[in-house]
């Protein structure tokens, strides 16, 4: 019958959409360890890798792994290590240590799909500097300057790095058998003390938190449990604590599925929950009693879906919060087996899109680089299960007209031509609140992306500058000073001279929305000295370009206010219709502000429109319009 189900994507679809509707509530497990290993993927050794998979990608993730035969493997050093605690740096400890990561990724690839043996020795040599390693994860999600051998904590990259290593172990383990049997058993004990005994052991705060680190370290965690974990108590125990941890982050989420952590943390968040899933049902892992939890089901799917919700067209998405790219954060490794899990037509579609549009079948090696912070070797190869699939489904970019999170309070419309005669116009709008995960004073903000007549996809014109690269003031007490958290590099009034205050009570009241046209009430997005009763702030998409209006009152004037704008375009001004008696327009080029990430995203220039208001009323409506 499993093997009916295996070569029947139809029935398997039926399957995966059945257990959606009934959540799991608890699980018991009647099968071997072993038997339920061998359902999760094929090894190695099988030919399954080499029959199915088309010789031109299999070339291509070869080429990759030999970029790295006979590299050295790094020692991370300890003084980079401390850079965090001394003077605030993760970046220069992360990029050695997701190279080194990066390297064992692309070499096991490639000894799949080649299968000869050739990467095997640069693999082995790997796996031991691996174990030499003190601990995991990364600086700054560690206590002290220098690791220690004691201090195994479970943070992402310490699950993502045993998950590597755990998916490296179970793929290759009749060749490490040959080489040596201690070789297994050595990589069994370190996992087993770098996170099968913390994670179960100790109350964590992410078992019960809403936001990425939860699936994100469950996914993994889960991954170790199902190929690593021999004691069946242990296991037993630590499939029921990350199955209470997965619904507690699904409890937490609104409804409408949206992630306040923005379409950047989407990647870790509602897809980690979806490998959690999947690793539960694939071949009858998960089995036992559930009960009818329609309202859970749609949940996830809304969750699935905000991928494409806050897509744009030509690869960009919306960027809210902590974003570090405006293009390709969905991954064609996630979004289309999450799809396919669902039975979301669209999304399966999307993924199909993503895909052909980025060169999967011919040169897949460049996707999978970029696939995470190193290559998730994982997402991978489950995938590649479903390669003939995803070669059958017909690719479709998921150009949406209107979408509206009406708990995240996050509308996107698209109007317009996209044709010859008529451009796109396509503006998001956000309202929520200043205490969002990943959050940004960005309460009222908006973003417009253009198409120009007779051209093909839409770019950036009013943007979200999104984040720079972390430091040890991203997530402690300086965040604010940073200035792509501040309201005032965000496309948004600043009033009476006074930006906007973090924290949820400074929120965003939905006035109206309807047909393309959002209105909210940002006032009490501000703090009691910007001397705000009301400020209107609607935003409407048309035909023929974005509206929009500001109707305010003040208790009192102080000073001018300004109305931002953020831009890469220093031309953007002729974009901009406005009444010269109303308001004084100057642009700052604001370029010296942005670091190599941020460069990266948007190039070497970014301007700030100040548009100053020019009448001292404490009532006024002020109305511009972007074409």
């Amino acid at each position: 019958m499993m093997s009916l189900l295996k070569n029947n994507t139809e029935i398997r679809r039926c399957r995966v959409c059945l257990f959606c509707t009934f959540i799991f509530v608890s699980l018991c497990f009647c099968v071997s360890k072993t038997d339920a290993q061998t359902r999760l993927l094929p090894q190695a050794d099988d030919p399954f890798w080499r029959d199915s998979i088309p010789v031109e990608m299999r070339q291509s993730y070869i080429r990759y792994g030999e970029q790295y035969l006979d590299r050295p493997w790094t020692v991370l050093p300890w003084t980079v290590f401390a850079e965090f605690k001394t003077k605030g740096n993760r970046v220069n400890y992360e990029s050695l240590c997701f190279e080194k990561r990066r390297q064992l990724a692309a070499l096991v690839m490639a000894e799949i799909m080649e299968g000869d043996g050739r990467f095997l020795r640069d693999i082995i040599d790997g796996m031991g500097s691996f174990c030499e390693e003190t601990w995991w994860g990364i600086p700054a999600h560690y206590g002290k300057a220098v690791p220690q051998p004691e201090l195994q904590e479970v943070d992402l990259f310490n699950a993502e790095t045993a998950s590597l290593v755990a998916w490296t172990r179970y793929m290759l383990e009749k060749s490490f058998g040959a080489f040596s049997p201690d070789l297994c058993r050595r990589l069994d004990r370190e996992i087993e003390r770098r996170i099968l005994v913390p994670a179960l052991e100790r109350d964590y705060w992410w078992k019960t938190a809403g936001m990425n680190w939860n699936p994100w370290i469950c996914s993994n965690w889960l991954t170790c449990v199902l190929l690593c974990e021999r004691d069946e108590t242990r296991r037993t125990e630590a499939i029921a604590q990350i199955r209470k941890a997965t619904n507690a982050f699904i409890d937490a989420y609104p409804e409408d599925g949206g992630c306040d952590e923005g379409p950047g943390y989407w990647d870790r968040a509602a897809a980690s929950m979806f490998e959690v899933l999947n690793l539960l049902t694939v071949d009858g892992w998960a089995f036992g009693d559930s009960v009818v939890a329609e309202g859970k089901a749609r949940k996830i799917r809304n969750m699935a879906a905000y991928a494409y919700k806050t897509y744009i067209g030509n690869d960009y998405c919306v960027n809210f919060a902590d974003a570090h790219e405006n293009k390709a954060v969905q991954q064609v490794n996630i979004v289309y087996p999450f799809g396919l899990f669902l039975g979301d037509k669209t999304m399966r579609e999307f993924g199909a899109w993503l895909g052909h549009r980025k060169g999967v079948l011919t040169d897949p090696a460049v996707l999978y680089d970029r696939s995470g912070n190193f290559p998730t070797l994982g997402r991978e190869l489950f995938f590649l299960r479903h390669i003939r699939d995803f070669i059958a489904e017909k690719p479709h970019e998921p150009l949406l007209k209107d979408v509206w999170l009406g708990d995240l309070q996050i509308m996107t419309v698209r109007r317009g031509g996209g044709n010859a005669t008529a451009p796109t116009y396509f503006v998001a709008m956000k309202g929520g609140n200043n205490g969002e995960s990943h959050n940004h004073n960005d309460v009222g903000s908006f973003v417009v992306y253009t198409s120009p007549k007779g051209g093909e996809g839409v770019e950036p014109l009013l943007i979200d500058p999104g984040v720079g690269e972390y430091t040890a003031k991203t997530f402690g007490a300086g965040r604010y000073d940073i200035w792509t958290m501040q309201s005032g590099y965000h496309n948004l009034p600043q009033i009476n001279g006074v930006d906007q205050k973090d924290g949820r009570t400074y929120v965003a009241k939905v006035v109206d929305h309807q047909n393309g046209r959002l209105t909210l009430d940002i006032a009490d997005a501000y703090p009691q000295e910007a001397m705000v009763r009301t400020w209107r702030r609607t935003v409407r998409a048309m035909k023929s370009g974005i509206s929009v209006t500001e109707d305010y009152e003040l208790s009192a004037y102080r000073q001018p206010t300004r109305l931002m704008l953020m831009t890469t375009r220093p031309d953007v001004i002729r974009h901009i219709r406005y009444d010269t008696r109303q308001l004084d327009v100057t642009v700052e080029d604001i370029s010296d502000l942005l670091d190599p990430l941020l460069q990266g995203m948007w190039g070497e220039k970014m301007y700030r429109i100040v548009m100053t208001v020019k009448s001292k009323k404490t009532k006024n409506q002020i109305k511009y319009t972007i074409q």
